[in-house]
């Protein structure tokens, strides 16, 4: 429950069955996963985003071994105690996996809510996110929390959806005051979306002659935090993604390259931002590492990337290397495996 119950916070459940799945497999106690490595946990977790959410259960699994004598507490204020774990997250797995009279208040519970009580204002915010959690409390039947909130949460899922929700079919369509009003979809209200940015970033693939690539650990604390990538950054007004690419290597690693050729943009889509990644495949040609505290790096052979944990993006670029028809000026380009020499 703990860990179906992380994955699917800000992600379809479709999408997280493969990945729970497999996680389960090599991951399937709380002692495995405290003792596995960062690389096996980001690895695992790769391509589903949000990978605070990956080392958080990796430390919080190292606290329940250390703090709890390797068992998951069945009380939810324990649970909130734990990294990551927060209200709704630790009232579902103590409500289902161990019975406690909870309510566990996610996106389709706070939907079907304030449609039937016709709570005005955006659901996750004050007030209405303060009425709608003491409407749930108030509704749970004592000794049935496991059923009573998996039953609210799939009428939300399954019939009272975000758009054409089919009251017709609803169990509790009789004292929906949305329903009586002729517009549920005017509940819960719903917050105006934000401009999305759009950012261009310079991404170099750097190979030696001895068949290794240069790449880099994004930081811990930030977006995509742990995994590795291929070095680049942010284009600046005015700049080439050429330019941008060798200033950008030059000023995080003190890297100089050659520039064999250019690959295909890639589009990639985050939740509060878009980026277009411009790669180019690149020849090393001196490095003088900068002073103080950098990013970690190391060049790796290129058969070897596919165990590391990359950003989507990253993948997206590899990929097109591996297939693409880019002719190097150098005919003995070390590429990764598959791509062109």
């Amino acid at each position: 429950m703990w860990v179906s119950e992380t994955m699917l916070q800000q992600t379809r459940v479709d999408t997280a069955v493969p990945y729970y799945e497999r996680w389960m497999a090599a991951l399937p106690t709380v002692d495995a996963l405290a003792r596995a490595g960062d690389e096996q946990v980001l690895r695992l977790w790769e391509g589903l985003g949000y990978y605070a959410r990956a080392r958080n259960l990796s430390r919080a699994a190292r606290e329940v071994r250390e703090r709890f004598g390797g068992r998951i507490p069945a009380d939810p204020d324990q649970l909130r105690t734990l990294p990551g774990v927060g209200a709704y997250t630790a009232a579902a797995v103590a409500s289902i996996a161990f019975g406690r009279d909870v309510a566990a208040v996610d996106g389709n519970v706070r939907r079907v809510l304030a449609r039937l009580a016709a709570v005005a204002g955006p659901a996750r915010r004050p007030p209405a996110s303060r009425t709608l959690e003491a409407l749930a409390a108030a509704l749970l039947p004592p000794g049935t929390a496991r059923v009573h909130n998996q039953a609210v949460m799939e009428l939300g899922a399954l019939v009272c959806t975000p758009r054409d929700p089919a009251c017709a079919a609803c169990p509790v369509a009789g004292p929906c005051r949305a329903r009586a009003a002729g517009r549920p979809e005017a509940y819960p209200e719903r917050t105006q979306k934000k401009t999305v940015p759009h950012h261009r970033v310079a991404v170099g693939i750097v190979c030696r002659d001895d068949g290794r690539v240069f790449i880099d650990r994004r930081p811990y604390g930030g977006l995509l935090g742990g995994l590795w990538e291929f070095p680049g950054g942010k284009i600046e007004p005015g700049e080439t993604p050429e330019d941008a690419l060798h200033r950008e290597l030059d000023e995080e690693f003190g890297l100089r390259v050659a520039v064999e050729g250019a690959l295909g943009p890639v589009p990639h889509a985050y939740t509060h931002f878009r980026v277009t990644l411009h790669p180019f495949l690149c020849r090393f040609a001196s490095m003088v590492p900068r002073a103080g505290e950098g990013r970690p790096w190391q060049w790796v052979p290129g058969d070897a990337l596919d165990r590391y944990p990359m950003p989507r993006a990253n993948r997206k670029i590899l990929a097109q290397l591996r297939t693409s028809n880019l002719e190097p000026e150098r005919k003995r380009s070390p590429c990764p495996p598959g791509s062109p020499t």
